[in-house]
């Protein structure tokens, strides 16, 4: 059975108990501060985009006939005029021959005709050749005119198809891998061409962006449909591995019209690429400046802290107390985060020591270094 304390051990410790202290109060913590910051701010958009050739020419046979060499490395650089690829031209010489030699029968029959003529004509007033004779020898001549002139057009087209065997570039650029091999049998007809020739510098970049896009990129830089022009360049084109190509680009063109499905319209940019770095097809992403928001509520981005979806700022009051107010968001420039609503200039925010501070608390506020 327990042991109750003897009554003068119990008034003892009821003595001791009422002369115990209350705590002291917390001392108000420290905490860095900075101030709200009004300026214009450059609104952003980045769209997603893949590049392509500033002239993808497809290189495809005038002629048919068996593919007898291809005469350029692949994935290089070609020249315009540089041969790219022969079709046996034995049938086209041949015909080239025909032709000439059906010419040369032509013209042989234009100079009898022509002499008859001459010779006729004053036989004609003397009466020792009758009219009709002289008539059927202009009628000849003529004929023979007509028939060289057609021989003559005959030989043209032989010597065109000859010259087609020889399949050159029509413009400096990249030449791309050959679809045809040697000995197969080519001709205007194949659904695939021979190859494709890439003019990749200036490249372009080709991305679908929205109508509010499109819209307010033109009004800042000038109607698009106008082409570059003297547009300052102005694009970011950022690659698949994350850098950022070193040379800056304009926009040069929209697209006709507004996809109704997507509600998006066709945006082409143009960047120098000098060394031939970028290829048709790759990936890229395109970043522009769509718009200047003016008198922008700006706060360090560590000064916003999210809470069940809400975001929410600490402002130190002239009092030093800490008031916790709910904000909504913009855009994000740089480390620097716009506040639309919740903040006025001057403020001042807890940008470190976020986490020791209360609704009400009394702090000991520090500027950020640098402001």
């Amino acid at each position: 059975m327990q042991k109750l304390a003897p009554p003068t051990c119990l008034a003892l410790l009821l003595c001791v108990a009422c002369g115990q202290a209350a705590p002291p109060p917390a001392a108000p913590v420290e905490v860095v501060v900075a101030a709200v910051v009004q300026r214009d701010v450059p609104v952003t958009s980045e769209w997603i985009g893949t590049t392509e050739g500033t002239v993808d020419a497809e290189i495809r046979a005038q002629v048919s006939g068996y593919l007898i060499s291809r005469d350029y490395q692949e994935g290089r650089l070609v020249r315009s005029g540089e041969l790219l690829f022969r079709i046996d031209p034995r049938p086209f010489q041949a015909a080239l021959e025909q032709a000439k030699g059906d010419l040369g029968r032509a013209q042989a029959a234009l100079g009898k005709a022509q002499l008859d003529v001459e010779r006729y004509t004053p036989l004609v007033a003397e009466g020792a050749v009758s009219r009709q004779e002289l008539d059927n020898s202009i009628q000849a001549k003529r004929a023979g005119d007509a028939s060289v002139q057609t021989a003559r057009a005959a030989v043209d087209n032989a010597q065109l198809d000859l010259s087609f065997t020889e399949i050159r570039s029509p413009i400096d650029g990249i030449a791309g891998v050959a679809v045809a091999q040697l000995g197969n049998l080519v001709g205007p007809g194949d659904p695939k061409p021979l190859t494709t020739v890439s003019q990749v510098d200036p490249i372009r970049v080709s991305a679908p962006i929205s109508e509010r896009e499109y819209l307010a990129f033109s009004r800042r830089t000038g109607d698009l449909a106008e082409g570059a022009g003297e547009r300052e360049a102005t694009l970011e084109l950022i690659l698949a591995d994350g850098s950022v190509h070193p040379e800056r680009g304009r926009a040069i063109i929209a697209g006709r019209e507004v996809d109704p499905r997507t509600g998006t319209i066709l945006f082409k940019g143009e960047f120098p690429n000098p060394g031939n770095l970028l290829r048709p097809g790759q990936y890229a992403r395109v970043r522009a400046v769509t718009e200047i928001q003016k008198g922008a509520l700006l706060v360090p981005q560590r000064a916003v802290s999210e809470l069940q979806g809400v975001q929410q700022v600490a402002v130190v009051g002239p009092d030093d107390k800490v008031q916790l107010r709910v904000v909504e968001t913009g855009v994000r420039d740089g480390s620097l985060q716009v506040i639309e609503k919740g903040l006025a200039p001057g403020d001042r925010v807890v940008v470190e020591g976020l986490q020791k501070v209360r609704d009400g608390s009394v702090v000991v506020p520090k500027p950020a270094a640098g402001g």
